[in-house]
Parts: C-alpha cells; structure tokens; sequence
C-alpha cells in the first residue's frame, strides 16, 4: 500500500501493489502500520459495505460529529465511483475544500478521509460495490451531513442529473 498525500492534509490516495503471476493477482488492501505512519492513533471496528444500483447516483456527503467522529478507508470492489472528501475542520487552511478521485474495481485505489471530513461519491456505472473501513462504531445520533450540491463547497460531480435519497438531499447548506 502506498499512501499519496492530496491538497488536503489527512486525505490519502491509496494505491495498492498487487503482484501478478499466472495464476492472477495478490494485493495487500490493509496494512495497520502503514497507515499509522500517516495517523497514528488508526484503526478499524467495522466495514461496511453498499451497492448502489443506478449510474450517476451520489451517497453523500457525510460525517460523524465529535466524539463518534470516524476515519474512512474506502474502496470501490465493483463499478466505479467518483469519491470525494470535504475538509469540515474550521481550524484548518482546507476548511470548505474537496478532493475527488475515481475509486474502481480496475484501478484498485483507496481513498482515506480523516475525522472532520465529510464524505460522498458519485456512481460512475451501475451495481457499484463500495466497501468502508471505519474507525469508529456507526451512530445514528452523532450522524451529520452536508448537502451534495452546496454551493459553499463546489464540488464538481462528473454526471448530471444526479440521483440521491431524501435525506442525503435534505442535508443543511454551510453558512455563508
């Protein structure tokens, strides 16, 4: 695994290093001491995973509020996907600023979104299988979001017209 810094401190590209032979391919998706080199206090209490049927549909953006506040590594297993990830730290020089990549079956890359970052992607096909490692218990009480289309953020999805649930389009604007 190895982790690229993007424009925004705390938000990782990983790429994987799968070796290859005839009989196919081996890839190390999670490596705890890499990725404490970059965090240190990292680790994973759950994966979870979900399929999103319909191309052009964006999950997102969210977030677990402090002290559920959670670290994300993501990976697309089938499909591509557009992945995003919103510095919401107020004391950072990022604050309100996105990075984006294409996460997919075929690049293998992963995307990682410390705690204070919200987090969204955009399906790019049908049937993506998106899989999140997160460092912290899911809790429906410290949930937040920030609407996908906030003009305050800018993010360019690469589709339009997309598809999203009601609640992921009812999600507060940031204040002016």
């Amino acid at each position: 695994m190895n982790l690229i810094p993007t424009a925004i401190a705390g938000v990782y590209r990983a790429q994987l290093q799968p070796r290859g032979d005839a009989r196919g391919m081996f890839a190390r998706v999670f490596d705890l001491a890499k990725l404490r080199e970059v965090d240190p206090a990292f680790g994973i209490v759950q994966i979870n995973r979900s399929l999103t049927r319909a191309r052009g549909t964006i999950r997102g953006l969210h977030f677990q509020r402090a002290p559920r506040a959670e670290d994300k590594l993501v990976q697309c297993l089938q499909g591509a996907i557009f992945d995003v990830a919103v510095d919401l730290r107020p004391d950072s020089p990022t604050y309100r600023r996105w990075v984006g990549q294409e996460l997919s079956a075929e690049n293998m890359e992963m995307f990682l979104v410390p705690k204070g970052c919200a987090h969204g992607f955009q399906t790019l096909t049908a049937d993506c299988v998106v899989e999140y490692f997160v460092s912290e218990y899911y809790t429906p009480e410290s949930e937040g979001g920030v609407r996908w289309s906030d003009p305050a953020i800018g993010v360019r999805w690469p589709l339009a017209d997309p598809f999203t649930s009601d609640k992921d389009a009812a999600w507060p604007l940031l204040a002016p």
